[in-house]
């Protein structure tokens, strides 16, 4: 099963975040189409396809997740490190947007295998850029590995 070419996996439990990337991704007019799970529980159950996420049409794989790490249930960092012990998800790349400049964290992430690590910015017009450059180099230009396969 190869991931939606569109497919952006928003893992992050601030409505305000999820409101402002929603907004950053139109104002920079990127329309890939963005799913959102709000806690570490959710995420691990949106890409294991298990209930209420099981439907792969409704709910495929990311092309890209971006991954918040201070969340409920479940930490950002427990989600990154689940999801880098599956043989059949491992692949899918992963970038931390996270509000932590704490090097502890930033270090764990990299152990644990994440593909990049941003700090949220404070005005919105930087997010548009980030948003802009995330886009060039994980959608458009990253060669993407094969996953659903091992």
């Amino acid at each position: 099963m190869n991931p939606d070419p569109d497919q952006i996996l928003l893992v992050e439990d601030n409505p305000k975040d999820v409101l402002l990337m929603q907004r950053a991704l139109r104002k920079a007019n990127i329309f890939n189409s963005l799913q959102v799970v709000n806690d570490g529980d959710a995420a691990v159950l949106y890409l294991s396809g298990k209930e209420p996420y099981s439907d792969r049409i409704l709910y495929p794989l990311p092309v890209l997740i971006l991954l918040d790490l201070k969340l409920p249930r479940r930490s950002g960092h427990e989600v990154l490190m689940w999801l880098r012990q599956q043989p059949v998800l491992k692949r899918i790349p992963v970038v931390v947007l996270t509000s932590s400049k704490e090097y502890a964290d930033i270090n764990l992430v990299y152990d644990l295998g994440v593909n990049a690590y941003i700090v949220k910015p404070v005005a919105f017009n930087d997010l548009v850029e980030i948003v802009k450059t995330l886009n060039l180099h994980w959608i458009i230009f990253n060669e993407k590995p094969q996953v659903g396969t091992v």
